[in-house]
């Protein structure tokens, strides 16, 4: 079935499901903050009497549908918010109905949460929400609260340290994974300071990090999907947050362009930028971090951040975004290495809610760009660049205890790609890729169990076209209201190729190239050709969530990760003949556990993963150079006084040793330019190094690392605030590996111990 049929069809079944109908009435709105107009997530709303009820969604959208017609009392409640009773009366239509909540109600227990009713009803199996409120409780470096430090703690995630910071989810690597940003692709979000992600924190909403079986909606990644939306700047009045630290200062201004009316429209915008002088700062505060980490003239890092966004909403609840950003990065470790890369993008989001239908009708046109480039003193310099322009056009539909979603999406891909290896031989290539996915989703529930089945077909169309067809799984079963168990599994599809080299013991550079189209082999074979070019993985995933008490949760997760075809640099080419790409198979099994405490004082989290995750190229089968097997952390935040203007925080993580490859011997290298006519008495060779023969057999030093911080909170009116944190990171001073070159055999440790005082002004 060529690729202009398989879509016709999907696009005729897609479609067919909007003659499903929802008997009865429907009454859909939006809960929303009072004092600022911002959309509550994750709030409750019910007719009073009846068994009719809903949450909310991240856009404090919902719909509560099949009721019969007559007059009823729309219940709309949230946690220290004041619960609101409005009369509504539903015939066979569609009421619609705006409902703003006052704040001031603090609430010691809540019969029935968003949260406990989000675990009974739907399935979340490997998926982490998470909230600003919950990345700000964190011990932050230099007092600045960052999801980069947040991420780093949850089930399943492996970080590279304080330094380069990269995610490893549950066996992935980071081009394995999916970072959005208001449904743009991030390709680097993360410093080489890793210690801040490109993101500002004060302008997210919601944080969803999917870190396996995730559903057919998501596609285009094979291990992990991390998907952060921001807010909408405040739609009543003008406010922001002015700060600084030793690290960087940032400015976050926001306010309404035309303020929120009665009925719910508003126009509002907000604008938010940061940049770091830590280059400067450190030569008199941290001049003894520059011995720790080999460099001279402070440390060596500096970014900049810019995001901007403008928010249309109209009285019925449809609303769309503009939004565009600019990152920047640069660090110069002298005689070591030199990177830097930049990355904008910009876009636009529209959610149409027609007034006389079921459906909820989602756009998104949204493009971005991306270039690196890494000089090592080895003389072997490499450069990616790539940029996408993707649109998404989808179709949700809301039954009393079902949601359907469908839609399709596209992406136009463009990659330049250069690697020089450490033979000598330069790899290129530039391509002009484009994928095209049809999705459907569906999520309902039958008695005590809840299903989420979907299917994902992907068709991705360069100098061949293949076509991927992906069923997504995912159940859950409340045994009882305390305890729950819960399955997914999926087949998932990937072009993209990482151009990471795995013998770095610890990798700097975060290049992209799009599959390859020259011939490629069967794993260990030279001659068993295969026509595939795409990347697979399948998983499997069990778990059970259990309630241990009403503040403590308890959630285990083991799973399962087989990646079928993995493609990726032949890094060892010696010949202009020799293919440039090579294929392996892979494996990534564990078990995460992790207890989450909360009460209205202390939140606390802890969390260990056992994992291994392995290669096998056709002749060994070797561990990962992110091969951690042994990861424990522990968060916790306790407030020190009734009114929460004290809080203490501690964080800390242990992570056993990475793998790395030995370095057996040096030679002196010639490259045969001349073929046998080269004459190796003439010529200057070049230093060679042999490696052990079995890869990854080395293991690192385990990684160590204990923050703690201090914030106190100083109100100067309603509205206008200072919080002064003071926080120290690696307090007990661990040395923790950063990067070792085999050459000169110079290690760069990881940041010392850094202790830091932080203002934030709001107004």
């Amino acid at each position: 079935m060529n690729l202009q049929r398989l879509f016709i069809f999907c696009t005729l079944m897609l479609l067919s499901l909007s003659a499903f109908a929802q008997k009865g009435g429907t009454v859909r709105g939006k809960i929303l903050d009072a004092e600022t107009g911002e959309p509550i997530a994750f709030g409750t709303v019910a007719l009073e009497g009846t068994t009719f009820g809903a949450n909310t969604d991240l856009d404090g959208f919902f719909s509560i549908t099949g009721m019969e017609a007559g007059d009823y009392n729309l219940v709309a409640s949230y946690v220290g918010y004041a619960t609101q009773t409005i009369p509504v009366t539903v015939g066979t239509g569609i009421v619609y109905q705006n409902i703003q909540l006052q704040t001031g109600v603090e609430l010691e227990t809540v019969t029935v949460s968003a949260e406990k009713s989000a675990a009974t009803n739907t399935v979340q199996i490997s998926k982490v929400i998470v909230t600003p409120k919950q990345i700000q409780s964190l011990p932050s470096v230099s007092g600045e609260a960052d999801i980069a430090q947040y991420l780093t703690v949850l089930p399943g995630v492996i970080n590279t340290g304080d330094q380069g910071g990269q995610l490893y989810i549950r066996g992935g690597s980071p081009i394995q994974n999916k970072i959005l940003l208001d449904g743009m692709t991030i390709y680097n979000p993360f410093h080489s300071i890793g210690f801040f992600s490109v993101f500002e924190t004060e302008t997210i909403r919601n944080v969803e990090v999917l870190t396996g079986g995730f559903n057919s909606e998501y596609g285009g990644r094979l291990s992990a999907i991390v998907d952060i939306t921001t807010r909408e700047g405040n739609k009543k009045r003008f406010g922001g947050v002015a700060s600084g630290n030793p690290f960087m200062a940032k400015l976050l201004l926001e306010g309404p362009i035309k303020p929120l009316d009665e009925r719910g429209g508003s126009i509002s915008y907000m604008v938010t930028g940061k940049r770091s002088f830590i280059d400067q700062t450190s030569r008199t505060l941290y001049s003894y971090a520059e011995n720790a980490i080999d460099t001279t003239g402070g440390l060596p890092y500096s970014f900049q951040d810019l995001y901007g966004k403008v928010s249309f909403s109209a009285a019925n609840g449809t609303r769309t975004d503009l939004f565009a950003f600019n990152y920047q990065d640069d660090v110069n470790y002298s005689g070591v290495a030199d990177i830097g890369w930049n990355a904008t993008g910009g876009g636009v989001t529209t959610k149409l809610i027609p007034p006389n239908s079921n459906l909820i009708i989602g756009a998104r046109f949204v493009g971005s760009a991306y270039q690196i480039e890494l000089n090592e003193n080895d003389g072997s310099p490499r450069d990616s660049r790539i940029g996408d322009f993707s649109g998404q056009l989808d179709f949700s539909y809301f039954g009393r205890n079902s949601v359907i979603k469908y839609g399709l999406n596209f992406a136009a891909i463009t990659t330049d790609f250069n690697f020089r290896n450490f033979l000598g031989n330069t790899i290129s290539q530039n391509n002009n890729n484009t994928e095209v996915a049809a999705f459907v989703n569906t999520q309902f529930k039958v008695g005590n169990l809840v299903l989420e089945p979907g299917v994902r077909v992907t068709g991705y169309v360069a100098q061949t076209t293949e076509v991927e067809f992906e069923p997504r799984f995912a159940a859950k079963m409340n045994l009882s209201d305390k305890f729950r168990i819960k399955f997914a599994s999926g087949l998932y599809s990937q072009n993209l190729i990482d151009a990471r080299n795995e013998r770095d013991i610890v990798n700097l550079f975060a290049g992209f190239l799009s599959g390859p189209e020259e011939r490629l082999f069967e794993p260990g074979s030279d001659d068993e050709e295969t026509d595939d070019r795409l990347q697979h993985a399948v998983h499997a995933i069990g778990g059970v969530e259990i309630d241990l008490s009403d503040k403590l949760t308890a959630n285990i997760e083991p799973y399962y990760k087989g990646f079928t075809q993995l493609i990726t640099l032949n890094r060892n080419k010696r010949t202009a003949a020799e293919p440039n790409f090579v294929t392996e198979t892979g494996e990534a099994r564990g078990i995460d556990f992790s207890f989450r405490y909360t009460s209205k004082r202390f939140y606390g989290y802890f969390g260990y993963s056992l994992s291994q995750v392995t290669r096998d190229d056709g002749e060994q089968e070797f561990p990962t150079n992110f091969d951690r097997r042994h990861n424990i952390n522990f968060l916790g935040s306790y407030k020190l006084d009734e009114a929460g203007k004290w809080e203490l925080g501690a964080r800390y993580n242990f992570g056993s040793g990475f793998p790395f490859t030995r370095t057996q011997t040096f030679f002196t290298q010639f490259n045969f330019n001349e073929g046998l006519d080269t004459d190796i008495t003439t010529e200057n060779g070049t230093l060679g190094i042999e490696f052990e023969d079995r890869l990854n057999q080395g293991r690192l030093p385990d990684y160590l690392r204990l923050d703690l911080s201090l914030k106190h909170i100083i109100e100067f009116s309603e509205k206008t605030s200072l919080e002064i944190t003071a926080s120290v990171t690696n307090v007990n001073n661990r040395e923790n590996i950063f990067y070792f070159n085999r050459v000169t055999y110079q290690r760069v440790n990881q940041l010392p111990i850094l202790p830091s005082l932080a203002m934030a002004f709001r107004f």
